[in-house]
Parts: structure tokens; sequence; C-alpha cells
């Protein structure tokens, strides 16, 4: 029988409000198999404490002065891909958020979010899962999508062809479908009639052929394609 602990989990710490930083870091290092590695009270200081110690997840504020954390995040997410960035706002619905998604972070939570809630995300986050529920988030990135702010245009490439799912098969044309619906893998697993097992593999595929990072992106890519389609 295997008794090995689960690796600890490393995490830094991003927002310029000290009160809040501390509450956070407070919370998460009194996680089981959760540790605190870092504190930054700017994008800046993140980008150069993460380089010096790579984190597994990072807590990231997104309104901060100098460097925001929709930027910090877009270099994170470039320069080390292994690790997984969860956005904190203030409101569901903050465009802030959305160019935060965009630019490789694959989760958002709001500020009100129970300790324990936050545990928990760092901990699904960093086993590869989407944080928000498949429909919550489309419901969400539908009205990013739709809407008007600057901060929402900037993060949107300016064109995304429809035959860039053409590199994938039919059955997993069909998966991704059914995930921009909002599907999870059992729904996934019910409608097409495959074991949940293969539903697993056909994802795992879809993500390294699209190089999308999980869920989340998946929905984002799904609308923006639709979103293509139509203009």
């Amino acid at each position: 029988m295997n008794t090995s602990e689960p690796d600890t989990l490393r995490i830094v710490v991003v927002d310029d409000q000290p009160l809040e930083r501390a509450g956070n870091a407070l919370i998460l290092d009194s996680g089981d198999h959760l540790e605190v590695i870092g504190e930054a009270d700017s994008g800046e200081t993140a980008i150069t404490l993460i380089s010096q110690d790579i984190p597994d997840v990072v807590l990231m504020d997104v309104r901060m002065p100098g460097m925001d954390g929709i930027e910090a995040t877009r270099i994170i997410t470039s320069v080390h891909p292994s690790v997984k960035v969860i956005v904190l706002t203030t409101f569901d619905l903050d465009a802030y958020a959305f160019g935060s998604l965009q630019a490789g972070a694959s989760a958002f939570l709001l500020k009100t979010t129970r300790p324990e809630a936050l545990v928990e995300a760092v901990k699904t986050v960093a086993s590869g899962e989407a944080v928000v529920a498949p429909r919550i988030t489309t419901r969400l990135i539908e009205h990013y999508l739709d809407s008007p702010t600057d901060i929402a245009q900037e993060n949107r490439p300016a064109s995304l062809p429809s035959a860039q799912l053409e590199i994938l098969s039919s059955r997993e044309k069909d998966i991704f479908t059914a995930i921009v619906r909002g599907l999870n893998n059992a729904e996934i697993s019910a409608e097409l009639h495959l074991a949940q097992s293969t539903v697993k593999s056909h994802i795992n595929s879809i993500f390294a052929k699209l190089h999308i990072r999980d869920r989340v992106h998946a929905v984002i890519l799904g609308y923006e394609l639709q979103r293509a389609r139509n203009e």
C-alpha cells in the first residue's frame, strides 16, 4: 500500500493591499499540503519572485498600480507554463477577470470567497481542473465577449479562423463542442456513448492540439471562433 503523503503545493500570493495579501497567505498556509513561499505587492515584484522560485499556483489580484494582474499573468504563464494562476476579482462580471483568463489564468474567484473554498480552489487548479463550473464559465464568457469595454477588446485576438479546428478528429470536434456547451465529462460520456476514460483521453488530446491549458480556455476559444464566424 502506498502511504506516501501528497506533494506540498507551493503558492505565491500577489496583492497590493497588505491586509488582503496577508489574510490570503494565512488562509492558504493553514491548508493541508499547502505552503506560501512568497508574497508580492505588484505585478513586477511577482514576476521577479517567481523567476527565482517557481511555485505551483499564483493567487493574483487584478487591479494593482503599475503592472496589473492581466499583464503579470500573461508574462508568468508564457515564461512558466506549468504555473497555474488564479485571479481574484471584486465582481464576477469584471472585464479585468476575463482579460486575465485570456492572458492564461486558469480560474478566477471573487474576493468574498470563503476561506475553505479558496483552499479547495488552489488544490483543484493545481490538479489541472477548472474551478469555475462549466455552465457558469459559459455565461460569464458570453458576457465578456459581448462587452464593449476597452479592456475586453484589448485582450481579444485579432482573428481566429474556424479552420483551427480542422486538426481535430470528428470525435474530438464533437467533444470540443460539448465542452463549449458546458457539459462535464459524465454528461459528455452519456451523450456520446463513450466511457469517461475515453472522454478524458480525447480532451487531453484536444488541449494538446489546440495549445490550450484547460476547459476554461476551451470555452473561450469556442466562443471566439463562433464570434469570428458571425462577423
